[in-house]
């Protein structure tokens, strides 16, 4: 986990910015969620995707290969 973490004060002052109702008595919780979060963003943002080709590619492949329903069927 980084050295700076979200404290609930700031946690409350987020929401209120985004206009969302935070009771106080989860502040805490969200501060903990939202530290989560980034720990485990932090740790994707390492990862090397050099080799694997963009989202667009696999879509394209399966269009091709006839795969693709536009019908709703799964």
């Amino acid at each position: 986990m980084s050295a700076i973490e979200l404290t609930p004060p700031e946690a409350a002052r987020w929401a209120a910015r985004a206009g969302l109702e935070l009771p106080a008595e989860r502040h805490a919780e969200v501060a903990a969620v939202a530290n989560h979060i980034h720990s485990v963003v932090s740790v994707l943002r390492e990862l090397d995707f050099a080799d694997a080709p963009p989202a667009a590619a696999y879509h394209a492949a399966a269009y091709h290969a006839g795969q693709e329903k536009h019908d709703g069927a799964a």
